[in-house]
């Protein structure tokens, strides 16, 4: 099939981004902001997307939706999309772009059976679409070619098989990765805080662990603004992980990390000029308590 509209839900700052992206490639590009904050309003605005009253209007009208929001909310999100089909008689394609467990993924595909909306599982690595450089959209599923048709529109498509949850999976190792390793350097620097060794510690990895050290220092600039979106990509690790007989303990772990983070320092509005000594201070100085997993523990928020 031939894609000339694509749906962006949500247009956070990745969404917003590779809905700009598309735009600018001569796509024509919709999102829902039913209920969404001024903030998402402008962000979307400044992107140049065609708003769509609701999303029985944006099923009709695309021939491709793609889902980019926290993972918490993704099945619910594409449930959604799928009533609202339903309802409709759209026949579309939704591509799950969000960071989540590959059986997470099959079960948004068993709700999705009969409603008219077909899946094809996505998983983003990388950053928004700027100065001539995009993320890589993996993409598996029977109909992951629908994706593959905005390769080289501000992004980059990597299929991986008909498999769902294939894609899904390469994300969740990766993010396993990189944010967990972000999480345990966070985690170890205020261990050793409060411990009361934390400038020995700087001492030594500045003479024998550099690289690491300043990969630590960019990561406590980010934390406090990217923290609670990765609350939930943590877990969805945790359970894939558990999934195939791998410990989730390492990315529960960062979850606590990431809540901790999320609670003492605040995901909007955080100080971004927090350097790592000030960043590991205040964590140090917090109540483990905040970080607790229970039903009051901070939680991903949407992506506004």
């Amino acid at each position: 099939m031939s894609i000339q509209t694509v749906g962006i839900l949500s247009p956070g700052e990745m969404g917003a981004a590779v809905g700009g992206a598309l735009r600018d490639s001569g796509l024509q590009v919709v999102t829902c902001l039913a209920g969404r904050s001024r903030a998402t309003r402008e962000r979307s605005r400044d992107a140049g997307l065609t708003e769509a009253p609701d999303l029985s209007d944006l099923t009709q009208r695309c021939d491709l939706i793609l889902s980019i929001l926290v993972p918490a909310h993704a099945r619910r999100l594409a449930a959604e999309v799928g009533a609202a089909a339903r309802v409709c008689g759209a026949q579309t394609i939704l591509a799950d772009c969000n960071a989540i467990a590959p059986q997470t993924v099959q079960a948004i595909h068993a709700d999705l059976a009969g409603s008219g909306v077909t899946l094809v599982d996505g998983g983003i690595i990388g950053g928004p679409p700027r100065g001539g450089r995009g993320p890589r959209i993996y993409a598996s599923g029977p109909q992951a070619s629908a994706l593959a048709e905005l390769d080289g529109r501000g992004i980059t498509v990597v299929p991986v098989g008909a498999a769902i949850g294939k894609a899904s999976a390469v994300k969740m190792c990766y993010a396993a990765m990189t944010k967990g390793t972000a999480a345990l350097r966070t985690a170890l620097l205020v261990a050793a805080r409060r411990m009361d060794v934390y400038d020995e510690l700087i001492a030594e990895c500045e003479h024998s662990q550099a690289g690491p050290l300043a990969s630590a220092a960019g990561s406590a600039a980010r934390l406090p603004a990217v923290a609670h979106r990765w609350i939930g990509e943590m877990e969805e690790i945790a359970a894939a992980f558990d999934h195939v007989g791998v410990t989730p303990d390492f990315h529960t772990g960062a979850a606590w990390t990431f809540r901790l983070v999320d609670a003492a320092l605040g995901a909007r509005g955080a100080d971004q000029t927090l350097g790592l000594d000030e960043t590991v201070q205040r964590l140090a100085a917090a109540d483990a308590a905040d970080a607790a997993d229970d039903p009051a523990a901070p939680r991903a928020r949407p992506s506004d």
